[in-house]
């Protein structure tokens, strides 16, 4: 019994360290945009962190042999390409010119719960009870700081609330943000994670090259430390963070994934205090809180539900044409 299902968990473990470095370095994205959008448009932020983001990821990728995904992965690279790394992006940053960033963090995060409708809906993956209820006790922590920072209840130290569009168009993000991982999940199965991420950033580069002239005249104005936020956003955030999420996505449902993010707003609300001085008060850290309690709720149980599969669902295992990242 114990040889049938330690695979198992060895492989889930891995999906969540991967899981777990996507968390940290996401978290840490809310920060470093805020702190760049005094100086880059929403396109050309985004172009920047994509182009950064594309570079790394090219190398990768040839490192790893290169190669085309195969024909069966292209409509999933597509979508999420268009919507997760374009789309979301440009919405994400622009958002991020109206509300302070734990803000957008929380708005952001209606995301996962889109996530797991839609995965249960069009990816099949069913609505287990556990992860219903760990998404609404994370979502209401969400809904907490949200209004507690938009009332001034629990606002930021320099009195950031959230507009209307800006809330809006952080809505815009976690809805693209759901769709672009549902079209990700199925292209998963037939190309690696390398393959699934670079070309998806590489096609989020080309939708937004219409914003290159802004680019290029606001990095020759931008002082360095804002120019090299753009770089780390592409480099860690994007070109590690996808990554690490594709390789634990295509070992899970998009629907725990999607309730592992959560944890994102806890830390991007700890990360602004330290770094922004955007300090929180304390019906935030109650919803961070819940937010954190959520994940566990939803996340919990794993090693029993996986010793009483037997044998073990297609979910809780790589598929057996994804090349695993070593």
């Amino acid at each position: 019994m114990e040889q049938t299902i330690t695979p198992a968990l060895r492989v889930d473990r891995r999906a969540l360290a991967a899981a777990g470095v996507t968390v940290l370095l996401w978290a840490s994205a809310f920060v470093a945009i805020r702190s760049a959008a005094q100086h880059f448009s929403p396109g050309a932020l985004a172009l920047g962190r994509l182009f950064a983001g594309s570079v790394v990821l090219g190398v990768i990728w040839l490192a790893r042999g290169g190669g085309l995904p195969p024909r069966a992965a292209w409509p999933g690279i597509l979508g999420s390409g268009v919507l997760w790394f374009g789309l979301y992006m440009v919405a994400l940053n622009w958002g991020e010119h109206e509300v302070d960033a734990g803000t957008a963090a929380m708005l952001v995060n209606v995301g996962p719960v889109l996530i797991a409708l839609l995965g249960g809906w069009v990816l099949k993956e069913g609505f287990p009870p556990r992860l219903l209820a760990g998404m609404a006790v994370s979502f209401a922590g969400a809904a907490v700081v949200g209004l507690s920072m938009s009332n001034g209840a629990g606002a930021s130290s320099d009195g950031g609330g959230a507009s209307i569009v800006g809330v809006l168009l952080c809505l815009l993000a976690a809805a693209t943000y759901a769709a672009g991982v549902v079209c990700q999940k199925p292209a998963l199965r037939h190309a690696s994670a390398v393959q699934v991420t670079a070309f998806g950033c590489f096609i989020g580069t080309a939708a937004c090259l219409p914003f290159t002239g802004q680019l290029i005249s606001q990095v020759v104005s931008a002082p360095l430390p804002a120019t090299l936020n753009v770089v780390y956003l592409g480099v860690f955030p994007t070109a590690l963070a996808f990554t690490t999420w594709a390789y634990a996505l295509a070992r899970t449902t998009a629907g725990k994934m999607g309730a592992t993010t959560y944890v994102v707003p806890a830390l991007v609300v700890l990360m602004a205090w330290a770094v922004l001085g955007e300090v929180p008060g304390w019906l935030t850290l109650v919803g961070g809180l819940l937010c954190l309690a959520g994940v566990a709720v939803s996340r919990g149980g794993g090693r029993r539900a996986t010793a009483a599969a037997v044998p073990p669902s297609p979910e809780a295992a790589p598929p057996g044409n994804v090349t695993p990242i070593t």
